[in-house]
């Protein structure tokens, strides 16, 4: 395969700008996380605090027209439909990607949020109606403060209430008694974790689950079990007809597995397994990935050689990545892999990799493109999910 060591996709998704410039990181080290300004009750009543309604011109309504590059280097425009009327709902909670100087974000919205919804959460439009709040989540200025030892004042209960205020909001003002899919990323998984535990869970809420996509953050079960640990009644998916079931997972390379100071896809063990669910075959297996790239911060970047013109804002390279749950030494993870042989032309590695001053930090895995690698294959899903729902009388 032609091009080495090119980049798929470097998108700001989740801890995203961990791998900007080593020296931009060093000076935004210099100074610890500002205090948190007094907080107050934030109102999901007004529109102004969701990223995403349906009916408006916001960041789920971006264009997700993509490019497909097939192993000759050919290119196909993929133009997906938005219905009019989808059947179900998405509630989206973003991941850590807020550059505010606080440990806790404004509730305001910011350039970074904008980017990662329409890179994560844009395309579920196909399938279903999209809400997304805003939250003041613990900031990338935190993480990285605290990561070093430097202490940590980001305030994870303000980040949680907020979720939690907008889902009241949500089922009182606009569910109207339709199924809906959570959907959340490394810090909005854990987020959304913590409300399936608390709100929705033995709940009357619970029989309008279609499912729950927790990426980039475990879920806990026992070894060898699909239910227990972090959700005493929920069950991981095992079929695309499934419902009211949960999908977790966290990316890493085949060849590079979680090393044993990993961030995810490790349990504590003590005969508890972090989950592993492949959106794109969940009854196991080692299957070809639908993924989707965002272009927007890396169209200049060829995907092939020589260069093909991409003028979208997606690019897929159909039948190039491949991933398979394990369970093995390493933890419960995806294990991705290539599939191209010299005659291909497209790139041979895809990067994700979190790097900071330079270095790869193998305790990351893949988790900058966690959703990027099954994005088709998770839209795909959740329209399985949602017929099925709808056929058993919901």
């Amino acid at each position: 395969m032609a091009v080495r060591f090119r980049t798929i996709a470097f998108a700001a998704t989740g801890v995203f700008a961990l791998a900007v410039a080593s020296m931009a990181i060093f000076i935004f080290l210099r100074v610890m996380p500002a205090a948190n300004p007094p907080q107050h009750e934030a109102d999901f009543g007004d529109s102004a605090n969701w990223v995403c309604l349906p009916g408006r011109n916001d960041s789920c309504a971006a264009d997700i027209d993509a490019t497909a590059i097939a192993a000759d280097g050919t290119t196909t425009r993929i133009a997906p439909v938005r219905p009019a009327d989808p059947p179900v709902d998405c509630f989206y909670v973003y991941p850590t990607v807020s550059l505010d100087r606080t440990a806790n974000a404004r509730l305001a919205m910011a350039p970074e949020v904008d980017f990662v919804t329409r890179a994560q959460f844009a395309r579920f439009g196909t399938v279903c109606r999209t809400y997304a709040p805003l939250y003041r989540q613990r900031t990338l200025r935190w993480l990285f403060a605290s990561s070093l030892g430097l202490g940590e004042r980001g305030d994870a209960g303000l980040a949680y209430r907020d979720v939690r205020d907008a889902w009241r909001t949500y089922l009182a003002r606009y569910n109207h008694g339709r199924g809906v899919v959570l959907i959340g990323h490394s810090q909005g998984s854990r987020v959304l974790k913590r409300l399936v535990q608390e709100e929705i869970e033995g709940k009357p809420a619970q029989s309008r689950l279609v499912s729950v996509i927790l990426a980039g953050n475990e879920v806990l079960v026992p070894a060898g079990q699909d239910s227990g640990g972090d959700f005493y009644g929920l069950k991981l998916c095992r079929a695309p007809d499934q419902v009211g079931c949960v999908i977790s997972f966290s990316s890493f390379r085949a060849d590079a597995p979680p090393p044993p100071d990993s961030r995810y896809g490790r349990g504590p063990g003590h005969g508890v397994d972090a989950a592993c669910t492949n959106p794109a075959a969940l009854g196991g297996g080692k299957v070809v990935l639908d993924s989707y790239f965002s272009t927007r911060r890396s169209a200049a970047r060829p995907y092939t050689d020589p260069p093909v013109a991409i003028d979208t804002p997606f690019v897929t390279l159909p039948g190039l990545i491949s991933g398979a749950c394990v369970h093995d030494a390493h933890g419960t993870y995806l294990a991705i892999s290539l599939n191209g042989n010299p005659a291909d032309r497209r790139i041979d590695r895809i990067y994700g990799d979190v790097v900071v001053f330079g270095r790869v930090q193998p305790q990351w895995g893949l988790h900058v493109i966690d959703m990027d690698l099954v994005q088709g294959d998770l839209v795909n899903l959740v329209r399985r999910q949602a017929a099925a729902y709808l056929a058993k009388g919901h």
